[in-house]
């Protein structure tokens, strides 16, 4: 997943970039409101980790903000405030999870988990990037008017790396996304199939949609003929 962390406190923001990073996120940072929102707004993310006292503009306004501009990013709350009622606030004003300091990371990489399988259970029924489109209800790929024909699992692969909206997406994120017992498979399996979707929607049209991010895992980027 593509992930952003917004959080004032730069000793603990490295250690949660550490942290997602070597759960094989991708992961930006920013350490004031306005910055973060604005990031926010452009980069793409899947999730955001989001701390509620920010200089410049609170997480609270934040996130009101992200909503307003129907940004659909799922928000994770960090925050010292653990009464009913800030956590009550901040899911009135469009959090999807909240967590309160001190936290273990074990739990905070599970929340995130957790929010990744959400987001992908919520993506639309059309996924695009470029002139390749996937119906996922369907199960229909095309390439520009010339439909392509997948298997099923390789439906289910495309989807994952569309679903992530040009965001980089870590081989484990594809094989808890797409497989149904991940933690008995190796994980370069996800390699055969990325190479086999690339000589059926790439390279017959002369394309490079699929890139690989060394070390992390795979994104998608519109490519013109």
């Amino acid at each position: 997943m593509k992930i952003l962390v917004i959080e004032d406190e730069h000793a603990l923001a490295d250690t949660l970039r550490r942290a997602i990073s070597s759960d094989g996120h991708w992961v930006d940072v920013a350490h004031d409101g306005h910055t973060g929102l604005d990031l926010a707004l452009t980069g793409g993310y899947e999730v955001i980790v989001l701390d509620l006292m920010l200089p410049g503009l609170g997480g609270l306004d934040v996130c009101r903000r992200l909503r307003i501009h129907d940004q659909h990013a799922l928000v994770l709350i960090l925050t010292a405030k653990d009464s009913e009622y800030d956590e009550a606030d901040g899911l009135d004003a469009g959090a999807d999870d909240y967590l309160t300091k001190p936290f273990s990371l074990l739990v905070l990489l599970a929340r995130l988990r957790a929010l990744g399988r959400r987001a992908g259970r919520e993506r639309p029924s059309t996924l695009q990037v470029g002139d390749l489109t996937l119906d996922v209800v369907a199960r229909l790929c095309k390439r520009g008017e010339q439909t392509v024909e997948l298997t099923a699992r390789e439906v289910e692969v495309l989807g994952c790396l569309l679903a992530a909206d040009g965001g980089t997406v870590s081989k484990q994120d594809i094989l808890d996304e797409v497989w149904d017992s991940p933690a008995d498979l190796d994980p370069n399996i996800v390699e055969v199939y990325v190479s086999s979707l690339r000589k059926k929607v790439d390279a017959p049209f002369g394309r490079h949609t699929i890139r690989t991010v060394r070390g992390i895992g795979y994104r998608l980027a519109p490519d013109a003929p």
